[in-house]
Parts: structure tokens; sequence; C-alpha cells
């Protein structure tokens, strides 16, 4: 063991006094690139054993967890998935930094078997930095069903380091796996790393570099692997490789004169660049380890593949197939969600009327009675009913659609249309997870590389409406245009409208796209890697406990907590009262005279407004300003609530004007907040906020004057 170290990032301290003091927990760092199952090898290894933060001064999501039990069990910590070590996103930057400087007992490098050659590129770069790696061929069940075939000991016997095959889905492998790494973290033994052989273009500059480099302490890092980080001139690398060891080395007079040598010749060469042909070694080498261990058949074992890609991916089938699936989705959210809503609202109604006894044993004043249980409580019900069923269906199914390889093809399919405007293909996934709800939309974008792109994505993402803008824009269409269609078919009219006004928001969200592009956010499209992994059966059981803890959960979480107070500001506001009437009739009645210019009028413009925590609430809201009640009420009738809408003046152009400004509004403060969190300035969430409702007020205008000029207002 190493003796006094210093503290890993992850607060495991490493090593202790000479004597008897406790052994540390050993850390493994769990390594790989996008769709090889990485993130199945950590569930797998560390089952429930874990938890997630965010690496040190990013957003980015930070998983780790224990293996094994007793005294040999050690620390795994999953990086985000990576191609290279040369880092190009916050992601990658946040997996080259651990890996290369977490001062990590051990590596796994997760590769997939039905694509070896290329992951081993990532391995061969984690192996110059450490000799303690363990490589994991994942996926050998989908290599199988392909036909290819891995000689696992062959490629061990190359590398030098153990391989262990691996299908993390079916559990095989993993006990292997978590045995091998077990013994190679707590050995203590630091294995010399890789030294690959650059060529006689590199090697003589390399050669010089490393002999200086040797002279400085490196803790544990290969001096060779430091010059090569100098030929390359990999700045992020070099900024932290001498934070990490406390040194100048790029100071070094003997360093700068060998550096400019070396720039000298390359200069005067035709030849390619150091870090061109350092990369092409890699690729080379790859190569060169996969023959005779990597057996194709004819075809390459990728036949089911692109027969499928041609009917998802066609040229005259992709937009129809793409449409056709979000209909069935949203119609089996908006069906699905019914009952378990009606059947959440009936059960937290009986909470509520338990409170109230309670409050009434316990002589509660009135006053407190009305905060608490009509305020606060009714509010976060009305957000847990309406909103929980809906996102526990819809989430699910979108990470269906992610595991079973689809999703990725949405993103290229989309690519072209946004690179029209100006966009990157990903925002297409961004936008999807928006209709769940916008703040998980908004954390997606993290996917984007460009920081310009992103921004943009995160700005318009609004534009797609969330499952909380669902109930409002339903139970309008269906009752002002689809209940003239016959009852049987109502269910299914209401679904086309929806996805037509959702039409218009992707519409808006191209536009706006196009219009940040060529003003505040100017910029040319980005060219960026997407991988098509390989159509998979998506893992159902681990799909649902998924989405339901990190999405669904997560969400709905951070809705109650500003649905809370919100309750207590609307409770207040409808039975505080300023002369005859309270202050929320006073708020109604000077918003009117606005609200009717937009086809609105004051109440339901305080409703959208008193609805920034939670837009499950506005209808609820609407309904409560017409019966001049002073807590939220809903109504289960239809025709009830119509006439109650029909008696304060509305028509299909009130309806028509709501249903628009639901859809371009100001975000849900959950929304906004995430914007400011996710982007670190407030700026950027007052842009957020400003651009969806200055669309959503002319959008209103517009509709609302020409329907007075053709009389129909």
């Amino acid at each position: 063991m190493e003796g006094e170290r210093v503290r890993l990032d992850s607060g495991t301290e490493k090593g202790g006094s000479s004597g008897a003091a406790e052994e540390r927990m050993p850390v493994v760092a769990l390594a790989g690139a996008p769709n090889v199952g990485k993130s199945t090898v950590f569930n797998a290894l560390t089952g429930l054993r874990q938890h997630t933060g965010n690496w040190p001064g990013k957003t980015v999501v930070r998983a780790e967890g224990i293996v094994g039990r007793g005294p040999r069990e050690y620390l795994l910590v999953d990086t985000p998935g990576t191609y290279s070590l040369l880092a190009c996103s916050s992601d990658e930057e946040a997996a080259r930094d651990f890996i290369c400087f977490g001062d990590a007992d051990a590596v796994i490098v997760v590769c997939s078997a039905t694509n070896l050659e290329r992951d081993l590129n990532l391995a061969l770069q984690v192996m110059e930095t450490t000799g303690n790696v363990v490589v994991c061929v994942n996926l050998m069940d989908e290599a199988r069903r392909k036909g290819i075939r891995i000689d696992c000991p062959l490629l061990e016997k190359r590398l030098g380091v153990p391989v262990v095959p691996a299908s993390a889905a079916k559990g095989e492998g993993l006990d292997v796996l978590a045995d091998t790494v077990q013994r190679m973290a707590w050995s203590g033994e630091r294995r010399p790393p890789l030294r690959l052989p650059y060529g006689e273009h590199v090697e003589p500059w390399l050669a010089r570099l490393e002999m200086l480099a040797g002279r400085l302490p490196w803790r544990g890092l290969s001096p060779r692997w430091a010059a090569v980080k100098l030929l390359e001139g990999d700045e992020g690398t070099l900024r932290l490789l001498e934070q990490y060891a406390g040194t100048g080395l790029r100071e070094e007079k003997e360093v700068q004169e060998i550096l400019r040598e070396a720039a000298a010749a390359e200069a005067g060469s035709s030849g390619s660049s150091f870090g061109d042909r350092v990369a092409a070694v890699f690729v080379e080498q790859a190569e060169r380890l996969c023959r005779g261990v990597v057996a194709l058949p004819d075809g390459g074992g990728l036949g089911r593949d692109r027969r499928i890609d041609k009917v998802l991916m066609g040229r005259w089938t992709a937009y129809p197939l793409m449409f056709a699936l979000m209909v069935l989705i949203f119609w089996i959210t908006i069906v699905g969600a019914n009952y378990p809503s009606q059947w959440l609202a009936d059960l937290l109604g009986k909470g509520q009327e338990a409170l109230t006894d309670l409050f009434r044993l316990a002589h509660a004043p009135e006053w407190l009675h009305g905060v608490l249980v009509l305020g606060v409580y009714r509010v976060v019900a009305w957000v847990v009913s309406v909103m929980l069923p809906p996102m526990a269906i819809f989430f699910p199914l979108f990470t269906l659609l992610e595991d079973s390889g689809y999703l990725p093809r949405v993103a290229f399919n989309m690519d072209k249309v946004f690179q029209k405007c100006c966009g990157c293909g990903k925002q297409a996934l961004t936008m999807c997870m928006g209709f769940g709800c916008n703040a998980a939309g908004i954390t997606g974008c993290r996917i984007i590389d460009s920081p310009r792109e992103r921004l943009v994505a995160i700005l318009t993402n609004n534009f797609v409406p969330c499952n909380g803008r669902f109930p409002t824009l339903i139970a309008l269409m269906t009752m002002f245009f689809a209940g003239t269609v016959a009852s049987g078919l109502q269910p299914l009219a209401s679904v086309a409208g929806l996805v037509l006004l959702i039409g218009l928001g992707v519409g808006m969200t191209f536009a706006i796209t196009a219009l940040l592009s060529h003003t505040i956010l100017k910029g040319t499209p980005s060219s960026f890697t997407l991988e098509l992994p390989p159509y998979r059966k998506p893992q159902i059981g681990r799909v649902i406990v998924r989405s339901f803890l990190d999405r669904t959960l997560a969400v709905l979480w951070r809705a109650v907590m500003v649905a809370a107070p919100a309750g207590i500001v609307i409770w207040l506001m409808a039975n505080i009262r300023v002369g005859d009437s309270s202050l929320l009739v006073h708020g109604t009645q000077w918003l009117d005279p606005a609200g009717r210019l937009m086809g609105l009028d004051g109440v339901i413009l305080m409703a959208f407004i008193l609805g920034i925590p939670a837009n499950e609430i506005v209808f609820p809201l609407i309904i409560m300003g017409y019966l001049a009640s002073d807590n939220m009420m809903d109504m289960d009738d239809m025709n009830e609530l119509k006439s109650l809408l029909t008696n304060n003046g509305w028509t299909w152009v009130t309806a028509l004007c709501t249903m628009l400004f639901s859809l371009m509004h100001w975000p849900c403060s959950t929304a906004l907040l995430t914007v400011r969190k996710e982007t670190g300035k407030w700026k950027w969430a007052v842009l957020a906020f400003a651009i969806p409702t200055a669309c959503g007020v002319v959008m209103c205008l517009l509709v609302a004057g020409t329907a007075r000029l053709l009389g129909f207002a």
C-alpha cells in the first residue's frame, strides 16, 4: 500500500499511518464508450448500494457504489461515457479527469463485443496512463446472436491485462469481473503502463521529452504519457497534469526548446501533425489486436439491424413512422393516466378530509387550517394526482424507446431539419424528453456538445408541452372542438387535436432556433458523432424502476417543493380582502383589459400567473376564479364545466387562445430554476421566460384580432 496519500474526490481516505492503521477502501473507475452497457455493468455490480451526485465544478451526474461484501469491498465510480480521453464535452472532461487524475486503484474499461476494435481505442489510451486495467468485453450475448466470435484469452495475452467476457444484462461474467477487479484493487501493486511505439517521426522527440519529464515527481503517472500529451498539445490535459503533479513542465526551458524544434520539423514536413500520428497509432494498434481475435460472419452480423433501419430511417417511411409512434405514445399516456389520476385524487381527497377532522379536533384556528390544508395540501395533492400518472407512463415508454436503440435514430432523422435551423439533431431527444417534463428536457440538453447549440436547445425546450399542460389542452379540445364528433371518436379527436398543437410547438421550436442562431446566438451548426446502437430487447423491469426513480419521482419532488409555497400564496390571495373583494378578484379585474385584448380574460391570465409553480393547477385556478371560491376547485362533469365557462363569456375563440397561450407561455418555476442551474446565469432564465411568453402573446393577439375582424368574437 502507498502510505499517506491525498484524499480522493469521492471523499474516501487513502492510506494512513504505519502500524495498525485501518486499511482504506480501494477505488475503481468504470470507463467505456456510450452504448456498451456500462451503466448495466455498474448497476449489476453495485445493486442498491449506490448514490448519485455531480462531478466537482460540473453539472454532469456522478454515480458511485460499493461492490463486494465484508472486508474486501471497493468503491466503483461510474464515469460518463466517452470514446476517447481527448475530451470535447463536459461529460468527456469529467471522465478524463477521474480516469487520469482520480487516483483510482484500478480501471474497468467496458468494451462492446459487437464493436470491439473501436472500443479498444479507449482501452489503449487508459492503459497508457495506468497498468491496473481490467477489460470487460460486454454484450457477448448480442455478439453470439449476430454470429460474432471473440477469442478473449488471445486478447488477454496480447494486451497483457485481464480480459473478462460478460453479458451484464443476463448477469453472465459479472462474478468473475468483480473478483478480478477486487484482487487487482486490493493487491496494492502498481503495474507499469503500456508503452506504444509511435514510429520514427515521433519517437525521437518523445524520447527527449520523456527523459526530461522523468526528472519531475509525477505521483505515479507515466512520464512517457506526459511527453505524449506535450507533443499532442492537449491543453486541457496538460493543465490538469501540471496541477496534479505540482510542477510547471511547460515552463522548463529545455522542454520549450524541444517543442519549438518539434513544431518546426512538423511545419516543414508534408505529413500529418503529431496529434494525428498519435491517434493513428491507437487505431492501427486496435486493428492489429483484433486480427485473429474477432471473427465476423458474412455481412458483419448487421443484416437484421440494416433491414430494420431501411424502414425506420427510410426516406419515405422515417417521418410517418415517427409521427405514428408519437400519436400512439400520447394516446397511451392520456388514456392510461385517466383512472390512476382519478384514484389518486379520491385517495388524497380523503386525506384532506382526515386532516380537516384532525384540525377541528385540535381546535386549530380557521386561518391555519386554510393555509395548511386548503392551501398547501390541496395544491400539492392536485399536482401529485395530475402529474404523477402521466409521467409514470410517459417516462417508461420514453426509456423503452431509448433502450431499444430507436431514439438515436430519431436524432439522426431530425438532424437534417435542425441543421437547416443551425441547430443540432440531438435537440430532438431533448424535445422528446420535454414532453414528459420541460425541466427534464432542459437537463437532457447536456448531451449536446456545442455550448451554443446547447443553449439554443435550453431556451426553446418550453415550446413542446409537458404533461402538466396536457389536462388543460385536452379538456378544452374535448369541450369546444372534439365534442362535435361522435362520442366514441372523441378521445381520438382529442388526441388528434393535441398532436396538431404539438406540431405547432415543434414548428415554433424550429423557427425560434433559426432566429436565435442568426441573432443573439449566431453560429453555424456543428458536426457531431452519433452512434447508432444495435437494436436490443429492452429490459422492461429495469426500465420501469430506473425511469420511475431517476425521472418520475425526481421531477415530481421538484414540482412539489415549489407547489407547496404556491398553495400558501393562492389561499392568501383568495382570502385576504381589500374592501369588498379579495386580492385575487382585484388582480383579475386589473388584468382583464389585457386578457380580453388577447382573446382571454383577467381570470385566465391570473390563473397562468399563479400557476407558474406547476402547470397542473392552471385550470383549477380558472374554476376557482369564476366561482369566487376561497380555495381551488375541480369539476368532474364536462357539461357542467362547459356551462360554467360559457356563462363567463367563453367561446371557441377563447378556448383556442387559452390553448395557444398554454402552449406558448413562461416555463414553470422548476424549469426556470433548472435553466439557471444548467447555464449558471440568471439572464438565460429570464430569456427562457421572455421568449415563449412573447410568442404566446403575439399569437393570441393575432388570433383574437382576426376573429374580431371576421365577426367570430
